[in-house]
């Protein structure tokens, strides 16, 4: 089958099924009639488990990895487990610290909800933010990575 049909197949794009196969992940067969990919049965299954893989949050790497294992005759079963495993624990961490961060979010938001909206001085430039503390006394930090998105009207 060609790349369109096997894309329509699994209901994905054409591209997907390309940047599959320019990584090597996929390894289509060429007409000898016209030169364009043809891919079989195995290139539809490794297809659908790169799909499941990625909706599991395996990376391109690990999915190579499991690949070259199974390429080679062995079995990626242990290896697959480890890395799920590892998955739901760095999940549980992220979403324990979503739990924290929507706890302070929404003690701010109530804490904030009567103050009044200060005007900017040399010192201080939101007294809200400025005057809160994390629960350990600390002020609070802000990652250079964290990215607000502002509207337009917001930026002048």
């Amino acid at each position: 089958m060609k790349v369109n049909q096997l894309a329509t197949e699994l209901g994905i794009t054409a591209d997907t099924v390309r940047f599959y196969t320019r990584i090597g992940l996929l390894n289509p067969n060429k007409s000898p009639i016209n030169g364009y990919k043809v891919y079989d049965h195995k290139d539809k299954s490794r297809m659908q488990f790169i799909l499941s893989a990625r909706r599991l949050d395996f990376s391109v790497e690990e999915i190579k990895v499991i690949f070259s294992k199974t390429d080679h005759g062995e079995s990626a079963c242990h290896l697959v487990r480890t890395l799920v495993k590892q998955k739901l624990a760095e999940t549980e961490r992220q979403f324990n610290e979503m739990v924290k961060l929507r706890s302070r979010l929404a003690h701010a938001v109530e804490q904030w909800s009567t103050m009044p909206d200060n005007l900017p001085t040399g010192n201080m430039i939101c007294h809200l933010i400025e005057g809160s503390h994390q629960t350990d006394g600390t002020p609070a930090r802000i990652n250079q990575d964290d990215k607000i998105t502002l509207t337009p009207t917001e930026v002048k």
